[in-house]
């Protein structure tokens, strides 16, 4: 005989995390946005690009429009200047006379900008969501058990923070606080040798590829002087001795484009394409940067591509935006440029500034109702600063 039953409904509350996957809550001290206000306009309007240049030519010198290399061309078209995440946030330092800087880009960008900019000027982000997941994986609180784990080591005071510019302010302020720096790619090597001439041994946060990269390729230390901080891991998955035994404790957090290439992915754009130049971002894995021709920053491959010879064939390890725009730039010096890795891959987080964004954007502003807005508190932005500044010292 079968018994039927009626289901009771549980008494079981989702947790905050659980929420956060959902989509149904946000967490303020982390890079996860949240759903924009208003109406966009349709992603198939025909008239989004005059609306786009209405709405900036109604705002003239007021708005500052910024566009990171990875941003798509049809916003790439309304960027006053491009370039990578700390060249922008410096150009829009240079602009006090712009009331609006909109920043096409990552919230993490536009909170250095913030940073960075005066306090009579209002920091733009079209779309809140557009997050990054590499500085999703260090949060506040996660780095201050970290450094109890170091402290417990009795190794905290031998330790000197460097961050990586792809981090949250909070981390930028933790790392300010700490007596550390911010780096980006293509200072790395200056800011860890300026680390260690302040103490023994450096937490790098977020990214591990980075880190493991400029210490290994540009310091000449070993693999062996590295050990990776798991923060889901009680004490990071490392003993006290495997901490006092290391130059480099690395985050373990990573991009999730430059991730994905593999040592596979060079032998066999070798394979294909003889002669080819294989050039990656040093956010990839150990094995590909050691595998490549040439390691450097996104300034560094747009520099290495302009000055390549005629007929040269690069392999590029970075985001699909931009490889597909120089290959298209340099198509008629005849520059065969290709992406490194067969499997399309965008930064899906930067891709969220669309048009429609971006369009909503100009068009609230120029109606003279500002949204968006990104406004890092005063606390975290003074310690953020004290980082900041100490890599703008640098030599």
């Amino acid at each position: 005989m079968r018994v039927v039953t009626t289901a009771q409904p549980l008494d079981v509350q989702p947790t905050p995390l659980a929420l956060l996957l959902l989509g149904r809550e946000a967490d303020p001290r982390s890079e996860r946005g949240v759903e924009c206000p208003g109406d966009l306009p349709a992603p198939s309007d025909p008239d989004l690009v005059e609306r786009a240049r209405a709405a900036k030519a109604k705002l003239g010198e007021k708005v500052f429009v910024l566009g990171h290399h990875y941003q798509r061309d049809e916003v790439i078209e309304f960027a006053d200047v491009t370039g990578d995440s700390f060249k922008l946030a410096r150009d829009a330092a240079a602009r006090p006379d712009a009331e609006y800087i909109v920043f096409c880009g990552v919230h993490f960008m536009a909170e250095s900008a913030d940073i960075l900019t005066g306090d009579d000027q209002q920091v733009i982000l079209p779309d809140l969501a557009a997050g990054c997941s590499m500085a999703d994986m260090a949060t506040a609180e996660q780095v201050a058990e970290c450094w109890d784990v170091l402290t417990e080591a009795g190794i905290a005071e031998q330790v000197v923070p460097v961050s990586y510019m792809n981090s949250s302010a909070d981390i930028k302020a933790f790392t300010g606080k700490h007596g550390g720096t911010i780096c980006t790619s293509s200072n790395a090597k200056r800011a860890l040798e300026w680390a260690f001439g302040e103490g023994e041994k450096v937490l790098f946060l977020p990214d591990q590829h980075l880190g493991r990269n400029t210490a290994v390729r540009d310091l000449g230390m070993s693999l062996d002087d590295c050990v990776v901080y798991n923060p889901h891991k009680p004490n990071g998955g490392l003993t006290a001795d495997e901490l006092r035994g290391a130059k480099m404790i690395l985050w373990r957090g990573h991009c999730s484009v430059h991730g994905r290439f593999s040592l596979e992915s060079v032998e066999d754009v070798r394979a294909r394409i003889p002669g080819v130049n294989v050039l990656v971002h040093p956010e990839c894995k150990h094995e590909v940067v050691a595998a490549a021709d040439q390691v450097g920053s996104t300034e560094y491959i747009i520099k290495a591509l302009e000055a390549a010879p005629a007929g040269s064939k690069w392999a590029i390890g970075t985001e699909l935006n931009l490889v597909r725009r120089l290959a298209n730039r340099f198509a008629a010096e005849d520059k065969e440029i290709v992406f490194l890795d067969k499997t399309v891959c965008f930064c899906s987080t930067m891709n969220r500034i669309d048009l429609p964004h971006l369009v909503w954007a100009l068009e609230s502003l120029a109606d003279g109702k500002v949204v968006n807005r990104i406004q890092v508190d005063a606390e975290t932005e003074h310690f953020a600063k004290l980082a900041l500044e100490r890599m703008l010292a640098l030599p």
